[in-house]
């Protein structure tokens, strides 16, 4: 075929001439954006780029280190818990031990026979009493004091004649503390 015999859609012809007509302006207008950057404003904004970044990594290294240390405070603070009260298991079995010997020694027979064995015993209650009070197990002491209900249990209320209401006149039980914290109410008889 050659190009004589094909024909040609004038419409085709009306399209490429716009196209090329089109050309020099989208030259013109990459010239001009080319042209309107200055290389000093190109380099300024990627500074500005830069100094936003930097920013941020700044604000999230001072956000990951406030978190760093606000962890090591909190496990510094349990640490410290754990020790100061690290007693309070071993005070609670211990307890008990402690009641029965005062129950003991408070119905000793009073005879030369068990006078040596009493004896002993008290030793032996001391001991425990030392030892106890040195790791900062201390008992409450609640005879004739007012009833505080934070470290007394009330079981009982009797009318006493020249007590007041509210002081405590009989102690059942005895309570304990372990430095600053509870380990065992005092079990209490309140005046009416």
């Amino acid at each position: 075929m050659s190009k004589k015999n094909e024909k040609r859609d004038p419409t085709e012809n009306e399209e490429i001439m716009e196209v090329e007509d089109e050309l020099p302006i989208l030259e013109d207008e990459v010239e001009n954006d080319l042209i309107e950057k200055d290389p000093l404003e190109v380099k300024e904004e990627e500074i500005a780029s830069l100094q936003d970044e930097l920013s941020k990594a700044k604000t999230d290294i001072a956000r990951a280190y406030a978190d760093t240390d606000n962890m090591r405070k909190r496990l510094q603070k349990e640490t410290d818990m754990a020790k100061k009260y690290r007693f309070q298991s071993a005070a609670l079995e211990l307890l008990p031990i402690l009641d029965s010997m005062n129950l003991a020694l408070a119905n000793a027979p009073e005879n030369d026979e068990t006078k040596n064995f009493v004896k002993g015993f008290e030793m032996i209650r001391t001991q425990l009493e030392n030892a106890m009070s040195n790791e900062g197990v201390k008992e409450i002491d609640a005879l004739n004091k007012p009833f505080d209900h934070n470290t007394m249990q009330a079981l009982m209320q009797e009318k006493v004649d020249g007590v007041e209401p509210g002081i405590v006149v009989e102690v059942l039980q005895k309570g304990y503390m372990l430095k600053d914290r509870i380990l065992r109410p005092a079990l209490v008889k309140v005046s009416e």
